[in-house]
């Protein structure tokens, strides 16, 4: 049997930069083909990483996603649901622009590519499904007003344990990692300081706190239905 058929393959959203580009990383590490998506990511030297341009708010993008996949790979072992947006904002002040992109990226674009790629994990005997939402889904900070956040990331939340009881009989596990604030590029350094004051521990979490939960979860078969909280301690309190 060809390398092609029996190596790994993960399927990884806003893969260009930040915790997608650690995440490419760390699947690589373990020996699993990646297809990388992000809207601006660029061709990748290695031979085992296939990138796909596209705005996963656009379902025909989850279509050549798993089209690459499977031409390059021949199968689909994990899906992460990495991309994203957050838009911090009063609740009166967000915009219908606002709720329509929110919506579009965070619930479409989790249902879009989940769905094309399930059946895929089937094929193969099973496979795992981790997306990556945020610890102000379980305790709201009055500094950080984000309604849509919340609306959008606590409904991958409760669909993480609905698909996860769903499939747990066909071999098919569903987790999240629900982060505090982490060091990407969307936060600009003059703002750190701030940021890590939010969290008990007093410091932003890294990429690499992510990147580890992630892999902690693809390497733990008993886990599934789990929102595995990175985030320096909100989740427990304030």
């Amino acid at each position: 049997m060809s390398t092609e058929n029996t190596q790994k393959v993960a399927v990884i959203t806003g893969a260009s930069q930040g915790i997608g580009a650690g995440l490419v990383e760390g699947y690589r590490k373990l020996g699993y083909g990646v297809v990388a998506v992000s809207r601006t990511i660029a061709a990748s030297a290695d031979p085992d990483i296939v990138t796909v341009q596209g705005d996963i708010a656009d379902a025909g993008t989850a279509e050549r996603v798993t089209r690459a996949a499977l031409d390059r790979f021949g199968r689909i072992d994990t899906l992460v649901n990495n991309a994203g947006i957050f838009i911090a904002k009063p609740f009166t002040d967000y915009t219908a622009d606002d709720f329509a992109q929110v919506t579009a990226i965070n619930v479409g674009g989790f249902f879009h590519l989940t769905q094309r790629v399930l059946p895929h994990l089937l094929a193969v005997g099973g496979g795992h499904i981790v997306s990556i939402t945020t610890a102000l889904v379980d305790q709201a900070d009055k500094n950080v007003p984000s309604v849509l956040a919340s609306l959008t990331k606590g409904g991958i939340n409760s669909a993480t344990k609905s698909l996860a009881i769903e499939y747990a009989s066909r071999g098919v596990r569903v987790n999240a990692v629900a982060p505090g604030i982490i060091k990407t590029p969307m936060h600009p350094v003059e703002y750190h300081e701030t940021y890590a004051g939010l969290h008990p521990v007093g410091r932003m979490g890294e990429t690499s706190d992510i990147v580890g939960a992630v892999l902690y979860l693809e390497s733990a078969p008993f886990v599934t239905g789990e929102i595995l909280h990175v985030d320096g301690g909100q989740n427990a309190g304030h």
